[in-house]
């Protein structure tokens, strides 16, 4: 907390490591909230203490006539000047604290009287009453009424066609506020806030339940964010499932209501359009959402159960309560995208940002800022285009259809690159020269013959005409079996349209089994992804600057199977922003080792003075005697354990990883979690134990688990595993609980926590490099290799491959001590953890207690002994009994 303090006081960029048990979400709460109390309390008494000067001459510092700056001017303008601007100063603290003591009176109004809330939801219901009432009246009044369709085009289709776009010039987006109602009280004064991201929505959660717990839970202003997916409350559009299909239904509902109030304000209307707005989108109701945040610490689920209680937005409410907020919780996504960013209203400028679990920040970074789209993709994105185009032709304005045509030249040309043509099945195309292909920006640009239109026009147009999201209701209205169109011609053209959607769906997989007719899931989960928002991604991702990317053709047996890829080589052009305008940042993990990437490719790349860099790694609560890393050089049968690409795939090789493990499974009680280098090799080494019996001499101890590849699955594994090991615990007997069998970089090598019996011992087959065949790394490299110093003698591609191993070696060993009590083995089965260039990269915890064994025998003996703390800990009745 010391270390954290004075980074932030310092205004310094820190890399802190703080392994999981340790305290480490506590620490980071009660060390910048302190920190933000301690900031708030001088900052308030230099504003009294210039308040206090009030109209008093200005300072001796201030007041110093024919000084450089106002060298050949007369020293009463001078003069004149400085008590203008410390006047100005004066009036602007006054107004702040104005305001300041108008929003603390509300909360504390609001937390003192309870029946306010009451009265406010009785007012709403009654509003509702009142709106439902009206709404039936004007049915009854309509009713048989009638009206024309015009053109021939049902009611409900009006809202298909494109709104008229009426310049290039980007105009400011009204965040969705009638600008009549106290807009003043939103202009909160300036506060100094700590901005906490992490990386999943139950991380986000937990962290928010630790501040409820902490000193600072009851005086902290927090305000959790989160996407449209996680916080919307109406039910019509959170049933649309996709989180880019929510957003854009989301901001079309926005853009009715003041189309409609803006129609109600000028009389009359242009045409009959079937506007729907958002029952929940009221300034009011997110007004009193706004002060409810505010009030009390709230997580997601308590904020959406809020919303719902007063019909209020807690996506809009939520962001309306950033400014007066000390403490944003929201994910990573939503600050390291600058976009994202701007659209919530996040505001860096001297504030402090506090990214937790980093581990794979640069990982991150480079995933958001890159996109990938399908030859089917682009095929079915311009064939929905096409008869987008003709069926609306005539209601189009000028600037949409030359917009359109546009993107419909783009997508032409992007599957002109992959060997095709857009009028064809891409299924059917079959790619001449398959293969991958790396471009720069500039040079796919001029291939593609596309570098004469200007994207960052078209971009523009995507966002605001919202055309995905029209194209995603034609192709949902037409591309149904059931639905029927007018003219016979206009049949012919969703028929057509509907049986490409469907052959494209069977050609992608033409490689693969014989394909049998789509099942309605598969029918609706097709028409669900929306090809042109992805395509907007890629767009938009080849507006970077030519160097900072390159463009990947990925050409496979047909069109449908290759693709097109933007790859991101520098993240820290997109971090830059974040570190410069931020007064502090703080990069936190449980396992942040090897921290030369963060420091080299990341905050260096972006600007930072190395000197303002400042890294702190804490030690372990455990006791030393509860934790014993071990790197085993050779096997029971004094084979040497080196598994690279050209020995792991020996026999011998697999006999003595499965002697090894059979050995440590008879002494080891509870479970044993073993990651292999892949899926691939795990499934090798598990069918050759298999055919020579290796594996039933293993389940004879431990119940054997397999990690599964589904997602969907992992859940109901873990479920099963842990069960076998308290049933074995519980009953005794031969079998002494389960051994899982993992992939590093798999579904549990990350974020499942093996405390206690769950993960008595780790082991970790080999080192996980990456592919280094890899198209994708081999140009990362070559980028570092011509943009970064070498270090210590090594060049910078090298360096990156021995710590994306490392980050994934010890992210999975990370998984077995979880708290103070804890206590487990670790082996790592390869003599090449001993090098010094490999081992100082292992978490410092670890590599001061861990011991180097030439031979099996002398490590065997070690991990008996581990068995010993369960008698002090009492985990488990097994450790009473003598070795097996």
């Amino acid at each position: 907390m010391e270390a954290l303090y004075a980074a932030l006081e310092a205004g310094r960029v820190g890399i802190f490591e703080s392994p999981t048990g340790t305290g480490k979400s506590l620490s980071l709460i009660c060390g910048a909230l302190a920190w933000l109390r301690d900031w708030e309390e001088k900052r308030r008494q230099e504003e009294e203490q210039l308040l206090a000067l009030g109209q008093d001459a200005p300072s001796p510092q201030q007041a110093r006539p024919g000084s450089a700056d106002t060298a050949g001017q007369p020293d009463w303008v001078t003069a004149f000047v400085q008590r203008k601007e410390e006047r100005d100063k004066v009036d602007r603290l006054k107004e702040e604290q104005i305001r300041r003591k108008k929003r603390e009176e509300r909360l504390e109004k609001i937390r003192q009287n309870v029946q306010l809330k009451y009265a406010a939801k009785r007012k709403r219901c009654e509003e509702d009453e009142a709106k439902r009432l009206l709404q039936l009246s004007k049915e009854a009044l309509s009713q048989g009424a009638g009206e024309d369709a015009l053109d021939q085009l049902d009611h409900n289709e009006e809202e298909l066609i494109l709104a008229e776009y009426e310049s290039d010039d980007e105009k400011k987006v009204v965040s969705g506020l009638e600008e009549d109602d106290d807009d003043d009280d939103l202009e909160e004064e300036h506060v100094t806030k700590i901005y906490y991201c992490s990386r999943t929505h139950s991380q986000l959660s937990q962290f928010v339940r630790e501040v409820q717990k902490s000193p600072f839970g009851k005086d902290t202003r927090l305000v959790s964010l989160g996407s449209r997916q996680n916080l919307c409350v109406n039910e019509e559009v959170r049933r649309l499932g996709a989180l880019q299909l929510i957003n854009d239904r989301c901001m079309e509902m926005q853009k009715n209501k003041h189309e409609k109030k803006s129609s109600e304000e000028n009389g009359g209307k242009k045409r009959r359009v079937s506007h729907t707005v958002c029952p929940f989108y009221s300034f009011e109701q997110m007004q009193f959402l706004r002060d409810e945040v505010l009030v009390e610490v709230k997580d997601i689920e308590q904020l959406v159960s809020l919303g719902r209680e007063a019909k209020a937005c807690p996506y809009y409410g939520s962001r309306f309560a950033i400014p007066a907020a000390q403490l944003v919780v929201l994910p990573y996504q939503m600050l390291l995208h600058e976009p994202t960013r701007n659209a919530a209203g996040i505001k860096l400028k001297d504030q402090v940002v506090i990214i937790d679990e980093a581990h794979n920040l640069i990982d991150t970074i480079t995933c958001i800022h890159s996109a990938e789209v399908s030859g089917s993709q682009l095929c079915c994105a311009h064939s929905q285009l096409s008869q987008y185009m003709e069926r609306y032709r005539k209601r189009l304005k000028a600037k949409n259809l030359m917009y359109i045509k546009q993107i419909l030249y783009l997508l032409e040309q992007f599957v002109a690159m992959l060997g095709g043509n857009v009028n064809q099945n891409p299924g059917c195309q079959a790619v001449s020269q398959t293969g991958t292909v790396l471009k720069s920006i500039n040079d796919f640009l001029f291939q593609s013959q596309i570098d004469n239109i200007n994207l960052f026009k078209v971009q523009r147009y995507c966002e605001k005409s919202l055309i995905s999201r029209k194209l995603f209701g034609f192709v949902e209205r037409y591309g149904g079996p059931a639905s029927a169109v007018k003219t016979n011609k206009e049949n012919q053209k969703v028929a057509g349209l509907q049986d490409f959607l469907l052959t494209l769906q069977q050609g992608s997989d033409k490689e693969g089994t014989p394909q049998s007719p789509p099942t309605e899931a598969e029918h609706e989960q097709l028409r669900a992804a929306s090809p042109l928002m992805q395509i907007e991604g890629f767009l938009s991702a080849l507006t970077n600057a030519n160097q900072d990317g390159r463009v990947i053709l990925n050409k496979q047996g047909t069109v449908a199977q290759s693709s097109l890829k933007f790859l991101l080589l520098n993240p820290a052009v997109h971090f830059a922003k974040v570190v410069e305008e931020c007064r502090a940042v703080i990069i936190a993990g449980g396992t942040m080792q090897p921290v030369a990437d963060f420091r080299e490719q990341l905050l260096c790349c972006a600007g930072v003075d190395p000197a303002r860099i400042v890294e702190f790694s804490c030690g372990h609560v455990i006791p030393p005697e509860n934790i014993l890393p071990i790197i085993l050089c050779s096997g029971p049968s004094n084979q040497q354990l080196e598994f690279t690409y050209q020995t792991r795939d020996l026999p011998q090789m697999m006999d003595e990883t499965g002697r090894i493990l059979c050995n440590l499974c008879n002494v080891i009680p509870g479970g044993v979690v073993c990651f292999f280098p892949s899926y691939e090799y795990e499934k090798q080494v598990y069918g050759h134990w298999e055919r020579t019996g290796l594996l039933s001499r293993l389940a004879a101890r431990k119940k054997i688990f397999q990690e599964p590849k589904k997602a969907n699955q992992v859940e109901q594994v873990l479920v099963e595993y842990a069960k076998c090991i308290k049933r074995c615990s519980q009953t005794g007997g031969q079998m002494t609980g389960a051994l899982l069998l993992s992939v590093v970089g798999g579904k549990m090598s990350e974020g499942i926590n093996f405390s206690d019996d769950l993960g008595r011992c780790v082991i970790m087959v080999g080192m996980p490099y990456p592919n280094i065949k890899s198209p994708e790394l081999q140009e990362k490299m070559t980028w570092l290799d011509k943009t970064m110093p070498r270090a210590g003698g090594q060049a910078p591609s090298r360096v990156l491959i021995e710590n994306l191993c490392m980050k994934a070696v010890n992210q999975s060993i990370g998984r077995a001590i979880r708290h103070q009590k804890d206590f487990a083995s670790i082996v790592l089965l390869d003599h090449r953890y001993a090098r010094p260039a490999i081992f100082n990269k292992l978490p410092q915890w670890i590599r001061e207690r861990t011991q180097v064994k030439p031979a099996f025998g002398s490590a065997f003996a070690e991990l008996r002994k581990v068995r010993t703390p369960c008698i002090l800990c009492h985990c488990s009745p097994l450790s009473s009994s003598g070795p097996l």
